[in-house]
C-alpha cells in the first residue's frame, strides 16, 4: 500500500485508502458494478479507465481484504519497507482528518530499502495505492523469517533483478509515450508532431495543405540543396500494407528520397517492399518512439507538455 500519510499508517497502526468523498464503503453492495456506480456518481468527471480501477481498489480493501493478510508499505519519511498483517475487517473512520477508509494492522518488520532486490524494490514502486505484490512476493515474506539478516552489499553485480529492472522502466516509458501519441494525436495532428520532431532532428520542414498533399504529408530538407525528402505519416492502428507505400513511391520524383512514419508497425509484405526499396526509410511505432527520446530537449515545449519526461538514471547491470 502506499499513502500519503506516513505517520497514520506507522503510529496508528493501521492501512487506509482514500476517497473520502465515497463515504462509507460497508454501505454499498459487496459487488464491483456497485462500487463503479457509486463512484461514478461522486466522481462525474472522472474517466471510464479510471473509474474501474479506483472503484475496484476500493472494493478490494473493504471486501477481498481478509484478516491475516500480509501488508507491505513503503515509506517515504524513514525510506523504510514496513511488513505487516492485516488486524480487523473495513472501518469507517468518518472523524478522522486524512483517510476515512481504514484496517487495523499489526507491523512485524521495518527494514531498510537496502535489504531487498532492486526488482522488488521496483513491484511495489506501482503508481496505485493499493495493489497485489506477485512476482517479489516470496522476497517480502522470506524478509519476516527470525533468522533473517539485513546484508547491504557496496556491489549490485550479485543482484539479477536489476537488469531486468532497467528494461521494465524503459518499456514502461515507451508504452507511456506511444500511448501518449494514439491518444493525442491523430491524422493531422500527428503530421505536425512528426515535422517539429524533423526539425529537432536538424531538418527544414514544410508541412502539404489538408487534402491536396497527392500523399505527401511533409517535406523535409537537411539544408537548401537537394535531396528532398517526402513523408506520409499515418495515425491507424492496423499495420501499414505495401499498397500503402507504392503510393508514397509513385509521388517521388528521381533524386527525391521518402519516409514512411506509423504508430503502428508494417505487415511482412510492406517490410519487405521497404527492404528492397532503400531510398524509402519506414518508421515504426517503437523506432518513432527511439528518436523522440533522442531529441526531446529539442522538441517544441508544446510537445514536451503533451509528453512530460524527466531525466533520470537508473542503475543497470554493470559490464565486466
Amino acid at each position: 500500500m502506499h499513502t500519503l500519510d506516513d505517520n497514520l499508517f506507522l503510529k496508528e497502526n493501521v492501512v487506509a485508502i482514500g476517497w473520502n468523498e465515497i463515504g462509507d464503503l460497508s454501505k454499498i453492495a459487496p459487488d464491483r458494478g456497485a462500487f463503479k456506480k457509486k463512484y461514478t456518481e461522486t466522481y462525474p468527471d472522472a474517466k471510464k479507465m479510471g473509474i474501474a480501477t479506483s472503484a475496484g481498489m476500493l472494493y478490494r480493501f473493504a471486501h477481498e481484504v481478509q484478516i491475516g493478510d500480509y501488508i507491505v508499505f513503503p515509506s517515504k519519511i524513514n525510506r523504510e519497507i514496513n511488513i505487516g498483517t492485516v488486524e480487523s475487517d473495513y472501518i469507517y473512520e468518518p472523524d478522522t482528518e486524512s483517510y476515512v477508509q481504514q484496517r487495523k494492522v499489526k507491523w512485524l518488520k521495518h527494514l531498510p530499502r537496502t535489504a531487498f532486490s532492486q526488482g522488488a524494490l521496483y513491484e511495489i514502486g506501482s503508481a496505485m495505492s493499493f495493489f497485489s505484490v506477485r512476482n517479489y512476493a516470496d522476497e517480502f515474506l522470506a524478509a519476516l523469517d527470525k533468522n533473517f539478516k539485513v546484508t547491504v552489499s557496496a556491489d549490485t553485480a550479485d543482484d539479477e533483478t536489476v537488469a531486468a529492472t532497467a528494461d521494465e522502466i524503459i518499456e514502461n516509458t515507451r508504452d507511456y509515450i506511444l500511448k501518449e501519441l494514439s491518444r493525442n494525436l491523430k491524422g493531422y495532428d500527428l503530421e505536425e508532431f512528426v515535422a517539429d520532431l524533423l526539425s529537432a532532428m536538424g531538418y527544414r520542414t514544410t508541412i502539404s495543405p489538408h487534402g491536396g498533399d497527392s500523399g505527401i504529408d511533409i517535406t523535409a530538407y537537411k539544408d537548401e540543396l537537394p535531396p528532398r525528402i517526402l513523408v506520409q505519416v499515418k495515425s491507424q492502428d492496423g499495420d501499414i500494407k505495401e499498397t500503402t507505400i507504392q503510393s508514397l513511391k509513385g509521388a517521388m520524383r528521381e533524386g527525391d528520397y521518402g519516409l514512411f512514419v506509423t504508430l503502428s508497425n508494417y505487415t511482412k509484405k510492406a517490410q519487405k517492399y521497404l527492404d528492397n526499396t532503400p531510398i524509402i526509410r519506414g518508421i515504426n511505432g517503437k523506432e518513432l518512439v527511439d528518436l523522440i527520446l533522442k531529441y526531446y530537449d529539442s522538441l517544441s515545449e508544446k510537445y514536451r507538455k503533451m509528453i512530460p519526461l524527466k531525466m533520470v538514471y537508473i542503475p543497470v547491470k554493470s559490464c565486466e
